[in-house]
């Protein structure tokens, strides 16, 4: 085991000690909020869901899957992002791929952390993955295929460290196509489910995936600008041309996004669509228009397009407000997806008056910490990263 972490953690050179009395408040801010929420769903489990949640019969997924599904689309994307350099040989995209990589392993731990307490009994996930395998079930397909993406990552990051940099590029490959594979799949969920008209459709798989290379490379930027921070140094040109081409990828993948942004909206009105044109009008100008255009549109896509453009990648600063503004527009979007797709009654056709035109949710105060806690698990890994790990050695990658 020695020999082992040995060769796993750098024996010089990083981050020494935490810097500043800033680094080892957010180590432990982000470590107490993890633990609040814990704490919030251990009790949730105890007490029931239907006392503390509020997901109902009719709105049964609420904002801890959005959260789910908003750290595992990040860490498919930082899967993606990493691949580009290490396992393509694209060498701009070298200096970030150690941090990248685990920064997937991070994002996706977070996110189990938080599907975890949205299943009312957490053992059920792990052991009747195996023991009750269901091939034909989608959900079932993620939860092992995820699984195997961790595995190969994890792996790719161990040898990434020993600097077995071949076996690090058969586990990063295998960990990519599994990754795109669970992350179709996961889109499959979503599409495959006629009875939710503003979700159905064939090409929710397929966005799925250019999401993902979105929110890779905006989390990225806004990790690796934060690291530089916390370690204190000054990036070197070869970071900065890897990070301007990360830019520039994420800011074609923001254009490409927006396309389907775009035909979704056009496809959801045009004939008036039964069921998909009221979920779409509820995005357009109905109660959830402030989180579509401000949060989706204006955050998530129009500011950091023209942020990232107006300096052509080269400001480190205004990368890093872009991809700020680009990470709150994104959960945004999973919110909005997740939420507003369960919002028209099954029944909406047929009239029946004891039906409303829109069912209603909002997150309670459980939620929303178990959320918060998911976001102060993934900083905290993070932070944790940095100092054991002393920064990744970036440069040296």
């Amino acid at each position: 085991m020695n020999n082992l972490l040995a060769g796993v953690l750098p024996q010089e050179g990083g981050l020494v000690s935490p810097g500043s009395w800033k680094y080892s408040a957010a180590v432990y801010l982000c470590g107490l909020l993890t633990l609040i929420g814990v704490g919030y769903g251990v009790h949730s489990i105890v007490v029931g869901h239907e006392h503390t949640f509020g997901v109902t019969r009719d709105v049964p997924w609420g904002i801890l899957i959005a959260a789910y599904v908003f750290f595992v689309v990040t860490s498919t994307g930082l899967c993606i992002v990493s691949s580009v350099g290490h396992v393509f040989g694209f060498k701009n995209f070298n200096p970030i791929a150690k941090r990248a990589v685990f920064l997937s392993i991070a994002t996706i731990v977070a996110g189990f952390l938080v599907i975890a307490f949205e299943i009312e009994n957490s053992w059920r996930m792990p052991v009747g993955n195996v023991i009750g395998a269901n091939p034909t079930s989608n959900i079932w397909w993620m939860g092992t295929l995820y699984g195997a993406y961790l595995f190969f990552m994890m792996i790719e990051f161990v040898m990434l460290q020993k600097d077995q940099h071949r076996t690090a590029t058969m586990f990063g490959l295998a960990g990519l196509l599994t990754g795109v594979v669970a992350h179709s799949n996961l889109g499959a969920v979503f599409g495959l489910l006629n009875g939710r008209e503003f979700w159905h459709g064939p090409y929710m798989p397929i966005y799925f995936i250019a999401s993902a290379a979105m929110s890779g490379c905006v989390a990225i930027i806004f990790f690796t600008y934060l690291a530089y921070r916390a370690n204190g140094w000054k990036m070197s040109d070869d970071m900065k041309r890897s990070m301007e081409g990360v830019a520039k990828m994420g800011a074609l993948m923001m254009a490409v996004i927006l396309f389907f942004t775009s035909w979704k909206m056009i496809t959801g009105i045009t004939g008036n669509p039964p069921g998909k044109y009221t979920a779409m009008m509820a995005l357009l100008n109905g109660p959830y228009a402030i989180n579509f255009w401000i949060g989706e549109i204006a955050l998530g896509m129009i500011i950091p397009f023209i942020l990232i453009m107006a300096v052509r990648g080269r400001n480190m600063r205004v990368l890093f407000i872009a991809s700020l503004a680009g990470m709150i527009g994104i959960f945004f979007m999973r919110y909005d997806l997740v939420i507003v797709g369960q919002l028209v009654p099954h029944y909406h056709g047929m009239g029946l008056v004891d039906y409303p035109e829109l069912f209603t949710y909002m997150p309670t105060f459980h939620e929303i910490i178990i959320t918060l806690s998911g976001i102060g698990f993934c900083g905290f890994l993070f932070l944790a990263g940095e100092k054991l790990f002393r920064g990744h050695l970036s440069e040296d990658h």
